[in-house]
C-alpha cells in the first residue's frame, strides 16, 4: 500500500562540490505545480527531455536533462522527477532553492529509500544494501551489496519464513482444532521440521556472518613497547608511509589508522603509542588512547623486538600498567625484526598466545600474518556466494535459532504443544524483523488457506 503523504521532498543526490553533472531529485504524489513552474509542460514518463529549468522570473537557472517516473513505477513508488544539470555548487544550490520555493521540503537523510520501503518497493535488507553499496570498501563488498539489493538475502529469509509458518500453522491448527485428530507430538513431522529449520538457520547464519565481515571487517590494534616496530608494521601492511619511523622511543604519540582489505575483508589497522611508564604529559595522553583502543579491538597484535633478548612467558613481556594483556584471548604475539642476526628464535611452548614471526622491514611473514588475521576473524572467501549483511541480521538469526532449539527441547522433553507454538511464534517474529515483513495477519491468512476449517 502506498504511503499517503502530501509532502514533496527534494534533495541534491549527487556529491556536493564541482562536477560535470549534478542531479536534484523530487518525490511526491503531486508534482504538477513543479512541472508547470520549472518546465512549462508535463514531461512524458520515462522519456529524456532536454529542457531549461526556469527561475521565478522565467529566466533559465540551467539547461539539462529532465526525467520523470510516474507512480508506482519509480524508485520510491511515488511520482519522481530528476533534474540533471551542470554540477556546479552554485547552480545546484539555485535549483534546489527553486524547488523548495515552489513547495518542496528538504528530504531527510535516507528519506527516498524510506519511502521506497514504506511503499513496498524494497524490503529492509535491500534498503540497507543501498547504503552498503555506496559505502563498499572493496570490490567483493560491492558485489555482495548488489546481491542483497537484488533480493538474494531476502529470498533466503523468505524461504525460511515460509517453512517456519507452515510448521507453526500445523502445530496451532492441531491445538485449536482437535477434531482434525492430528497427533503432531508423535508423528515426527514437527521434529523433522524443527531439525530442518535448525539446519537451514545454521547455514544462513554462516553466510550472514561472512557477509557482515565483508561489510564491516575487524579492527586490529598494533600495540607494544616503544621501538618494537609498530609504525613500521602499519606502513608495511598498508603499503603507505603513514607513520613516522625513527629510532627515538615515543615517536608515535597519537592513534594512527589505515584500512586495507584481505580477500575483500576490510581490516581497520590502528597504530598506537608505545606502552611504557613516562612522565611526558603528551606521550602519556597517547598511551591512554592506546589503552582505550586495545580494549575495543577485535584483535591485538603485540609486537616484540626479536632483535633483543625476550621471553614470551615472562611477566615483564608486557608493560607494568598493561599486565591484563596476558589474559586477552584476542592477542597475538608478533615477533618483529626476525631478519636481525641477533634473533635466535623462540620455543613453541613459550606462550599460550599465537606467535607470528615477521620482519616489517623486509616484508617477511606478512602473508602469514594476514592469513592468521583472516582465521581469527572467521572469514572464508566464498567468492560469488557472499552477500552483504549487518550485525542486526546476525542477532535476529541467532535469536531465531534459540527459539527453534527451545521448541525442539519442548517437543522432546515436555511435549508441551502450546509452548512449542509460542516458541515458533517468537521465531517468526524475530525472523520477520530482518526484512520488515512480519505481521500477525500473515499467520491468519496461512491458517485459513492451508486447512479446511469450515468443512
Amino acid at each position: 500500500m502506498l504511503v499517503n503523504s502530501s509532502d514533496v521532498i527534494a534533495a541534491l543526490i549527487t556529491p556536493p562540490g564541482r562536477g560535470g553533472v549534478g542531479i536534484v531529485r523530487l518525490s511526491g504524489n503531486n508534482l504538477e505545480p513543479f512541472f508547470n513552474a520549472l518546465l512549462g509542460f508535463i514531461p512524458t514518463p520515462r522519456y529524456a527531455h532536454y529542457q531549461p529549468f526556469l527561475a521565478a522570473d522565467g529566466e533559465p537557472i540551467d539547461r539539462g536533462i529532465v526525467l520523470y517516473f510516474s507512480a508506482p513505477d519509480s524508485y520510491t513508488g511515488e511520482h519522481v522527477l530528476e533534474l540533471q544539470g551542470h554540477g556546479g555548487p552554485v547552480v545546484m544550490d539555485c535549483l534546489l532553492r527553486r524547488v523548495i520555493e515552489l513547495g518542496a521540503r528538504q528530504a531527510r537523510p535516507g528519506e527516498f529509500s524510506e519511502r521506497a520501503f514504506l511503499n513496498g518497493k524494497m524490503d529492509l535488507t535491500q534498503v540497507e544494501a543501498v547504503a552498503d553499496l555506496i559505502d563498499a570498501g572493496s570490490e567483493q563488498a560491492a558485489r555482495g551489496a548488489i546481491k542483497t539489493l537484488q533480493g538474494q538475502f531476502s529470498r533466503r529469509v523468505t524461504e525460511l519464513l515460509e517453512h517456519l509458518i507452515a510448521l507453526r500453522v500445523y502445530v496451532e491448527a492441531a491445538i485449536d482444532f482437535p477434531e482434525e485428530e492430528i497427533d503432531f507430538l508423535t508423528d515426527g513431522k514437527v521434529e523433522s521440521g524443527l531439525r530442518g529449520l535448525k539446519k537451514e538457520l545454521a547455514a544462513l547464519l554462516a553466510s550472514v556472518s561472512q557477509g557482515a565481515l565483508l561489510r564491516e571487517g575487524i579492527s586490529v590494534v598494533i600495540a607494544g613497547k616503544p621501538n618494537a616496530g609498530k609504525s613500521s608494521l602499519l606502513n608495511a601492511l598498508s603499503g603507505l608511509d603513514t607513520a613516522i619511523v625513527t629510532d627515538v622511543p615515543g615517536t608515535t604519540r597519537d592513534v594512527l589508522r589505515e584500512q586495507i582489505t584481505i580477500d575483500g575483508m576490510p581490516l581497520h589497522i590502528i597504530d598506537t603509542a608505545g606502552l611504557r611508564a613516562t612522565e611526558d604529559t603528551v606521550e602519556r595522553k597517547g598511551i591512554e588512547r592506546a589503552e582505550g583502543e586495545i580494549k575495543r579491538a577485535d584483535q591485538i597484535l603485540f609486537l616484540v623486538d626479536a632483535s633483543k633478548t625476550f621471553d614470551l612467558s615472562a611477566d615483564n613481556i608486557f608493560p607494568q600498567a598493561d599486565a591484563d594483556l596476558s589474559q586477552a584471548e584476542n592477542l597475538t604475539f608478533v615477533l618483529n625484526k626476525t631478519d636481525s642476526p641477533a634473533y635466535v628464535g623462540f620455543q613453541a611452548g613459550q606462550s599460550k598466545h599465537p606467535v607470528i614471526e615477521i620482519s616489517a622491514r623486509t616484508g617477511s611473514g606478512l602473508v602469514e600474518l594476514k592469513k592468521h588475521l583472516k582465521k581469527c576473524a572467521g572469514y572464508v572467501n566464498a567468492g560469488e556466494g557472499l552477500f552483504s549483511a549487518r550485525r542486526r541480521h546476525i542477532t535476529a538469526l541467532s535469536q531465531t535459532q534459540g527459539c527453534i532449539a527451545q521448541a525442539l527441547k519442548q517437543l522432546l522433553t515436555a511435549g508441551a504443544g502450546e509452548l512449542i507454538a509460542e516458541d515458533l511464534k517468537q521465531a517468526q517474529q524475530m525472523l520477520g524483523t530482518i526484512t520488515g515483513d512480519y505481521s500477525s495477519d500473515d499467520l491468519l491468512g496461512e491458517i485459513f488457506s492451508s486447512f479446511c476449517i469450515g468443512k
